[in-house]
């Protein structure tokens, strides 16, 4: 009785990855061809480029230290 048991738990488990693995892999292809259509329509609304931050001043930072000390004593 208990081998018929662990071999329903198998069959399940085989089942169930045999469900997952042909789950993904009809995703995968799904969106690889998804991705070939629409690049053909790329062409009617083009993404801009990112654009890049300015960088960053360094400049002294001594006066907000200072407050920063400040606050922190007072």
């Amino acid at each position: 009785m208990q081998t018929a048991v662990l071999g329903q738990g198998l069959v399940l488990m085989i089942a169930g990855m045999g469900i997952v693995y042909t789950f993904l892999s009809v995703l995968i292809l799904v969106t690889k061809v998804s991705m070939k259509g629409l690049s053909k329509f790329d062409s009617i609304l083009p993404q801009e480029a990112p654009k890049k931050k300015p960088a960053a001043k360094v400049g002294n930072d001594d006066e907000n230290v200072a407050l920063a000390i400040a606050v922190a004593l007072g």
